[in-house]
């Protein structure tokens, strides 16, 4: 059986199962006054928590009112955090986001944060690790324990956190009524609909098309706004499944730099766009894309009918959700081709059948730098 479809599977049912538990968890870490206190938000991590924290970043700006940032972890311990002005006690609030609680960059970032005198909250499974240790607060993240597979269940609930922190903070700081969350949480909870219907569209048209392209070594996955973050999601899970080359790019970029390559002019690429604000654009570029040869598949609205007629395949999104609220369910197609495209070209996760990428311990796993070793 392949696990990471599984985990694909058990999304709508963790959304509809975890969104009110997390949301209690959420509610009990905070009281008023380190919301009403707090004037700046970081969010930092690595890999699909760095991520995770693209693609919930317009949804925090636009609930909470406040300046929010997202750094992965090494930019933020050692590039971000030392230059931080202090104009606010306990500021910036810093979420540190890793479902181990053991990267090393991410504790380094939360010790930095820590030594400016920092606000810091570990979001983490491990309530017992170094980073939950390190943190003024905690948030447990963890849910039922599922297939092991790269992390689609993690990422979700990395995602599923941030937005209701976001809620919770603009109910509390005045910019959302009650009302208007509690709203904003049935959305979230309603996704879990869209997810399912999505799947169920998808799933068929993923299997063949991973099947069609599993001799392909480079894939591009080109995104805007939030979906950036989608994008770079989706390359990611090729890497980690069956071990191909991906790139995740903004869509502008993509006319800057990508479109210059002429060693795979059919190079599989998959525009990802919600049908909001960037849309057009996007529909433009894949004109220039069709013109010099790329094969591009449409992530979009299932009723789009401007990027959509004009691919070669359309991985459509069943239901419409707003467009902050868009990576949530946006991550599906992505998802699916990768683990198909893992089975079609019999690779193992994360090349757990290559020795060379069997070490004893974890690769990433450094020593850690302080305040004081920056200077």
């Amino acid at each position: 059986m392949n696990q990471m479809i599984a985990q694909i599977e058990s999304l709508p049912d963790l959304i509809r199962d975890q969104l009110k538990t997390l949301d209690d968890r959420i509610r009990n870490t905070f009281n008023h006054n380190n919301i009403l206190s707090t004037k700046k938000i970081l969010v930092t991590g690595c890999g699909d928590s760095y991520f995770a924290g693209n693609a919930v970043q317009l949804a925090l700006k636009k609930w909470t009112g406040l300046s929010v940032d997202v750094e992965s972890s090494l930019q933020a311990g050692r590039y971000e955090l030392p230059y931080t002005l202090k104009n606010f006690p306990n500021n910036p609030m810093v979420f540190g986001v890793s479902v181990s609680g053991g990267v090393s960059r991410t504790n380094e970032a939360i010790n930095i944060a820590n030594e400016i005198g920092a606000k810091t909250v570990a979001i983490t499974t491990n309530l017992s690790s170094d980073l939950a240790k390190a943190s003024d607060m905690v948030i447990d993240s963890s849910v039922p324990e599922f297939a092991d597979a790269p992390g689609v269940r993690s990422y979700q609930v990395s995602m599923m956190v941030l937005y209701l922190i976001g809620l919770h903070f603009a109910e509390v700081n005045g910019r959302l009524t009650m009302q208007e969350a509690d709203s904003l949480r049935d959305e979230i909870f309603s996704s879990a609909d869209v997810i399912s219907a999505t799947i169920e569209n998808n799933k068929e048209k993923a299997f063949e098309l991973a099947k069609a392209l599993k001799s392909e070594t480079n894939f591009h996955f080109i995104g805007h706004g939030p979906n950036l973050a989608t994008a770079v999601f989706s390359a990611a899970k090729v890497v980690e499944s069956a071990g191909r080359y991906a790139v995740g790019q903004d869509t502008e970029e993509w006319a800057h730099f990508e479109y210059f390559n002429n060693v795979t002019r059919d190079v599989p690429t998959f525009i990802i766009s919600p049908g909001y604000r960037s849309h057009g654009l996007a529909a433009n570029f894949v004109s220039q894309m069709n013109r010099i040869g790329r094969n591009v598949i449409a992530v979009t609205p299932e009723d789009d009918q401007q990027i959509a007629p004009n691919t070669k395949l359309h991985l459509p999104v069943v239901g419409k959700v707003r467009e902050e609220l868009t990576p949530f369910v946006y991550m599906i197609a992505g998802e699916l081709f990768s683990a198909f495209l893992a089975e079609t070209a019999s690779q193992k996760f994360f090349r757990s059948d290559d020795e060379k990428y069997q070490i004893k311990g974890d690769h990433r796993k450094t020593a850690l730098v302080s305040l004081k070793d920056l200077e």
